[in-house]
């Protein structure tokens, strides 16, 4: 009898594990993950194709993942404002802590409208007012891709900025202030190729939350639009077709190989804008680049004029001196340098930027250019802090800045040693 029993219930056990693992067998073959994607039945493929190339074009993954931790979009990244810090959020599908049970108009509300799930307004520092020119059928690709991600559990606490800061309701008035919404409208008046690389730079691709210029409440000064603004220790450059300051002197293709490689014949993505190719324009396609070319060639710089630093300036003579002896190897004596490996002094928005924030980073701690797979090198520039003072600094940058035929502000010493000092403070 009780033999009886144990057959009989070794044989239920067998029988249960042999279901479990048959339905393991079928779900693994209705949800195969394929390039981090979980398709199931029934899934909107064509849907969810575009939503992963839009959340590329958006650049999602540069604040909703932490680098190499291997859980896409599960947020924590600490996101650096002149304000403080603010942690993005979990946007993989994860019912607790992620998006999985919000609905596609909370979803959407979220990306347009700057709006939390429980109705508070969110911080600027997701992009919403450059997300509100995409449309609803875009933000909802968007979704549907992202519910394809793995799920992870990650509770987030995005409110990281000091008291009075961290009061959300405090965003009302700034939006009213600077938030604009609406989808983008095309011009009629323009190509259509135009108006593609319009709703790439002003929407999704949000550039202008780097490189246009911000009020002290951190609104966009429209009247510099695209003209270059510092942030988290760089300065993003103008990217208008201004000869001097801006992309005058880069050709489309200049602007196309340099969205997505990295690198071009003038110059190498560092810093942010290195992270922004990586995961981002680097797998957009030539169609959509070249229309953001378009677009950022018909915008109009009017930066002013400065008078060229004089030769016999102590400072030109001294930082050509150090120019010849430390730069000159690399970068070569007219400034040219290599083309796809040595940026071209004497074309770099960077260089001639109004402010030179960058320049002086890049020379005290050094940079690496990113690498991708046409140009998978990735050179990097040497830091020369540790050999050159601040007044070395300023001499050797003023006289980059007033050679070969284009002239910028010098630099002082003041400013060399203030960004040392700043730089030290930084964690990154």
């Amino acid at each position: 009898m009780l033999r009886a029993l144990a057959i009989t219930i070794g044989a239920l056990v067998i029988l249960a594990l042999a279901v479990v693992a048959i339905g393991v067998g079928v779900r693994s073959l209705m949800t195969p993950v394929v390039d981090g994607i979980h398709h199931r039945k029934g899934q909107d493929f064509a849907l969810i194709e575009r939503g992963r190339y839009l959340t590329a074009v958006a650049d999602c993954a540069s604040c909703h993942t932490i680098p190499g931790e291997g859980r896409p979009f599960a947020g924590g990244r600490r996101i650096e404002t002149p304000f403080g810090f603010v942690a993005a959020a979990n946007i993989t599908p994860d019912a607790e802590t992620g998006i999985g049970t919000w609905t596609d108009r909370q979803f959407d509300a979220a990306v347009r409208q700057g709006e939390r799930r429980d109705g508070k307004p969110l911080y600027p520092a997701m992009p919403f007012p450059y997300y509100s020119r995409m449309s609803r059928e875009d933000v909802l690709a968007i979704r549907a891709y992202l519910d394809t991600v793995a799920p992870v559990r990650n509770p987030v606490t995005s409110d990281l900025l000091p008291f009075p800061l961290s009061i959300r309701a405090g965003m009302l008035a700034w939006d009213a202030l600077y938030f604009r919404p609406g989808e983008f409208r095309p011009d009629d008046t323009k190509s259509p190729e135009w108006n593609r690389g319009a709703y790439l730079v002003e929407g999704p691709g949000h550039c202008g939350a780097c490189h246009t210029p911000k009020t002290w409440l951190g609104g966009d000064e429209n009247a510099q639009k695209l003209r270059g603004s510092v942030i988290q220790g760089w300065f993003a450059p103008n990217i208008t077709n201004d000869s001097t300051r801006g992309l005058g002197r880069w050709s489309p293709d200049d602007i196309v190989e340099y969205l997505r490689d990295g690198h071009n014949r003038l110059s190498a993505a560092t810093g942010p804008m290195a992270e922004e190719i990586a995961l981002s324009s680097s797998h957009m396609t030539d169609a959509d680049l070249y229309a953001i070319a378009a677009y950022l060639k018909d915008q109009r710089g009017g930066s002013e004029a400065t008078p060229p630093a004089r030769s016999e300036d102590a400072a030109m003579a001294a930082g050509g001196a150090i120019y010849r002896d430390v730069c000159s190897a690399c970068h070569t004596p007219d400034g040219r340098g290599v083309p796809y490996l040595f940026p071209a002094l004497a074309a770099s928005p960077s260089v001639r930027s109004r402010d030179p924030t960058t320049l002086i980073r890049i020379v005290l701690r050094g940079a690496r250019s990113v690498a991708t797979v046409r140009e998978p090198t990735g050179p990097g520039m040497p830091a020369f802090g540790w050999q050159l003072d601040d007044s070395e600094v300023a001499a050797v940058l003023t006289y980059i800045r007033n050679s070969w035929g284009v002239a910028a502000a010098p630099v002082t010493a003041e400013e060399v040693h203030t960004a040392r000092t700043r730089l030290a403070a930084r964690s990154e």
